[in-house]
């Protein structure tokens, strides 16, 4: 019988195959701008799958771009699985011949990806959608002690409005660059570990350095602000 992980990269060649050039053209989107090129941020209303109050228009992007989301597996297939956050906003994960794979702080396979496990998705974000560069089993931050704090999406609820930490003073909605790979996975990271709920679509680096994590899927937070060392300051 064939494992999980031998049945999954069958089935994400067969894929890759069929849909050529534009996955590559995807996954490669996500990591040029991590390479020193960034995107300029516009005021356009935000990409997302989901109307957010208080969430559009700020530093939008007009597609995929780094970022990821926190949860339960909710469900397994051969090409990825389903995510359940703890706001209740639900995620589709895919994955690549190479996305990796952590459990604790060890590498692991794709069949420790089952069902009922606490994980952390790193990728490529486009709306409810993550194709994981790396997805971490039992995360050090599982995000269930956030909670309370993460205000979830409820649609013709008013978005909260709320400031908690530090802020940037030259902090403007809609300015900033977007930036990617790595860069954009530690502020990531950083981000969901303070507030797990939503799904983070992007991450901008702001004037003074320091970086704006935004988060879509939840009344509050929506902007996630990070310093330079990647710790958490501020959210509004």
């Amino acid at each position: 019988m064939f494992s999980r992980s031998l049945t999954r990269s069958i089935a994400i060649g067969a894929t890759a195959v069929a849909i050529g050039g534009g996955a590559y053209g995807i996954v490669g989107a996500a990591a040029s701008p991590g390479s020193g090129a960034a995107t300029t941020a516009t005021s356009a209303a935000a990409t997302s799958g989901k109307a957010v109050p208080g969430g559009g228009g700020s530093n939008a992007r007009s597609g995929p771009a780094a970022g990821g989301s926190a949860g339960t597996v909710s469900s397994v297939s051969v090409s990825g699985f389903g995510l359940l956050t703890v706001a209740g906003e639900k995620v589709t994960v895919r994955e690549t011949s190479s996305t990796r794979y952590e459990k604790g702080t060890k590498s692991a396979t794709a069949s420790s990806v089952t069902k009922g496990e606490t994980v952390l998705v790193v990728g490529t974000t486009d709306s409810t959608t993550i194709t994981a560069t790396q997805v971490i089993v039992q995360p050090a931050s599982s995000g269930s002690k956030t909670s309370s704090t993460v205000v979830p999406f409820k649609p013709g609820a008013p978005s909260t409005a709320r400031t908690v930490g530090q802020i940037p003073a030259s902090y403007k909605e809609g300015s900033g660059r977007i930036v990617g790979a790595s860069t954009a996975i530690k502020a990531t990271k950083a981000a969901l570990a303070a507030y797990a709920g939503g799904i983070v679509d992007r991450v901008v680096r702001l004037s003074n350095g320091e970086y704006e994590v935004h988060e879509i899927g939840v009344n509050w937070p929506h902007h996630i602000f990070v310093n330079k060392d990647f710790k958490v300051v501020g959210a509004d």
